[in-house]
């Protein structure tokens, strides 16, 4: 794996060809990443302001708090996203790809092991996104759908059964794949950043003096003076950056450039505007704060923009759903959770793909706190934390990343990361004071996912130093095979096997119940790189052992969907006569049994075979042709 200069960027392979096509190309990840990337932070709008001021006397405020407050969101926007994300953060790649798991295998390159401080750190920004992906849905669609009470509230008893129909109808289609719905995402949503800006512009003349929030000294004048009640308020205010992260996470789908350039173009701008207007509408029209955002809008364009809300809403829960999809199969293949069944729905784009299980657990988290919480109002007070640590943790991991990967001084880190991680710090703060009205939720659900990541890595490293004192040596696995006599059928064996350095399970179990040894044997161990994709070139490494056996270490990157079938076809410019119809492969199943003497706690050992048990099998996992699989099982004791 290449590493970083020090003090540059890793490459980023988002520059893509230069002339008209190169262009075409360019305008065409510009507009997708304002769809997909900016769908969250784009809807904040309907809820952040509003929120924010709520705080202050029960709604009753006074000018200078208006400009103040709109002063905090503009400028959040500029410091998280802006410096931060935008302009700093996305130059920390790996091969194109960013988020925090993606932080985690550049440092792991740079340092050559994982080290415990920083795989923690990575473990709880992955469990936080979780849990930022449930509440995103939510309090989305919910908020959306609330616009129609603005219209009449003889609908307000229908805005919950409605919610939870768009939610059911958004994850029931995920399995059909989203390819075709996401090529009309970013026009879709470029639409709605234009409607932002176009209603805020317009309404800036309803009271001028609003301008003065861009200037930061009225942020600052208001949070110093507004005592423990500008803490609450700075919780609200964060409500307009969540989402922020996306940009680093879906690096790789879109591009650097791209996803820059639709911020500082489009959707920056457009935001600014928007909170500008929606403040100078609430100065001239203090009475419109139960819902500032639609009654903003004119009569005749109500019923429009709520329907135009729902859709950038769903487009926003996709955007979260997809990364959600995204970040379990990362954590799967850098072994923190279980084998998932994966199912891809785009035959050209490997990036489009839907996990069953995950939908349905989604699925059931959005519909109880929808029930649980029954306004955008209340879940704001779930909103936020997750969000804010996540941030936190990307924070710490640049830090890390800094000074291993970029090789950058002690100094110079510090005074990068200390600003970021300082106003965070603040935020996360000010969004503490939520747990006891929500806030408890999202942690929950965070702690909850540690644990599971926690026990599937302890109990898999457990295993695995097991297997190794309990197996044969392949040299002499190999040795004793020369010595013996089996049967010797046509075709090839395939033998998956967790450490290369020992004989495969299966092929012990297949020689000593069965005795039986194909002409050709290959012993195939899956790795995972330290680096999101693996280019064929680099797909195989092999060892020819004996005539006999032949070992294939077959490499995958973190970001994708394990093949075997497809990667071995690269055998045959090795020489390798490999042909997949007359191929047996040997999977070893394993089930596992409480030990007394296990070196993990009674609840954790339960807790880990629970999770083996859900695990899918290798292969589905592995996309093997079930008619060519022979399964051996084996009882552990753990």
């Amino acid at each position: 794996m290449q590493q970083a200069t020090p003090g540059a960027p890793t490459s980023n392979p988002s520059a893509g060809p230069s002339g008209e096509h190169g262009r075409r190309d360019f305008l065409a990840l510009t507009l997708g990443s304002i769809g997909v990337v900016y769908g969250d932070i784009g809807t904040s709008p309907l809820y952040a302001l509003r929120e924010s001021l709520r705080h202050l006397h029960g709604g009753a405020f006074a000018r200078t708090e208006v400009v103040g407050v709109v002063s905090l969101l503009i400028w959040a926007l500029i410091v998280v996203v802006t410096a931060k994300y935008v302009l700093f953060l996305m130059r920390a790649d790996n091969k194109g790809e960013g988020g925090t798991l993606s932080l985690l295998a550049l440092i792991e390159g740079a340092m050559g092991r994982r080290p415990t401080v920083v795989f923690v750190l990575a473990a709880a920004g992955a469990a936080l996104f979780f849990g930022d992906a449930i509440i995103t849905p939510a309090i989305s669609v919910l908020s959306a759908i609330e616009g129609l009470e603005v219209a009449t509230p003889a609908v307000t008893p229908w805005v919950l059964p409605l919610t939870l129909i768009v939610l059911t109808l958004l994850f029931v289609v995920q399995a059909r794949g989203t390819g075709a719905v996401a090529a009309w995402f970013g026009p879709i949503t470029a639409v709605w950043f234009l409607i932002l800006a176009v209603s805020g512009l317009v309404h800036i003349l309803d009271d001028p003096d609003i301008v003065h929030a861009l200037d930061p000294r009225n942020a600052v004048r208001f949070f110093a003076g507004a005592g423990v009640i500008g803490l609450v308020v700075l919780g609200s205010v964060f409500l307009a950056v969540t989402g922020a992260e996306a940009l680093y996470a879906d690096m790789g789908h879109f591009g650097r450039r791209p996803i820059r350039v639709a911020w500082l173009a489009v959707v920056f701008p457009s935001l600014t505007l928007h909170y500008l207007g929606q403040g100078a509408f609430l100065l001239a029209h203090p009475e419109a704060i139960d819902n500032p955002f639609f009654l903003m809008m004119p009569g005749w364009a109500l019923i429009p923009m709520v329907i135009m809300a729902t859709l950038a809403t769903v487009i926003a829960s996709q955007a979260v759903i997809s990364g959600a999809y995204s970040l379990t199969r990362q954590a799967i293949r850098l072994g923190l959770l279980p084998r998932f069944e994966v199912r891809h729905t785009s035959e050209t784009q490997r990036g489009q793909i839907y996990m069953p299980r995950v939908n349905r657990l989604l699925f059931v988290g959005v519909v109880l706190l929808v029930l649980t919480f029954r306004s955008s109002s209340n879940l704001a007070s779930a909103y936020g934390i997750s969000v804010t640590a996540t941030m936190l943790v990307d924070s710490a991991l640049a830090f890390v990343m800094l000074r291993t990967v970029w090789k950058w001084s002690l100094a110079r880190s510090i005074a990068t990361v200390l600003p970021f991680a300082a106003v965070e710090s603040v935020f996360l703060a000010a969004n503490s004071l939520k747990i006891v009205d929500g806030g408890w939720l999202p942690i929950g659900l965070a702690v909850t996912m540690m644990v599971v990541m926690w026990t599937w890595s302890r109990g898999s490293a457990i295993v695995l130093e097991r297997i190794r004192r309990e197996s044969v040596p392949i040299d002499d696995f190999v040795r004793m095979i020369g010595r013996s006599h089996p049967f010797r059928p046509e075709g090839t064996a395939v033998f998956l096997t967790l450490d290369p350095a020992t004989a495969p399970t299966a092929a012990l179990h297949n020689l000593k119940h069965n005795r039986v040894l194909h002409r050709h044997n290959l012993i195939l161990n899956v790795r995972t790189a330290r680096q999101p994709y693996v280019p064929d070139e680099k797909r195989l490494e092999i060892l020819w052992l004996s005539d006999d056996f032949t070992l294939v270490l077959v490499n995958f990157g973190y970001a994708e969907t394990p093949d075997i079938p497809l990667a071995l076809t690269l055998l045959r410019k090795e020489g390798f006569k490999y042909d997949i119809m007359k191929t047996t492969f040997f999977v070893g199943r394993r089930s596992f049994k409480p030990s007394p003497r296990s070196e993990m706690p009674v609840w954790q050992d339960r807790l880990f075979i629970r999770l083996a048990r859900e695990a899918s099998d290798a292969t589905d996992f592995y996309r093997i042709p079930s008619g060519r699989v022979v399964e051996l099982g084996q009882q552990m004791h753990i």
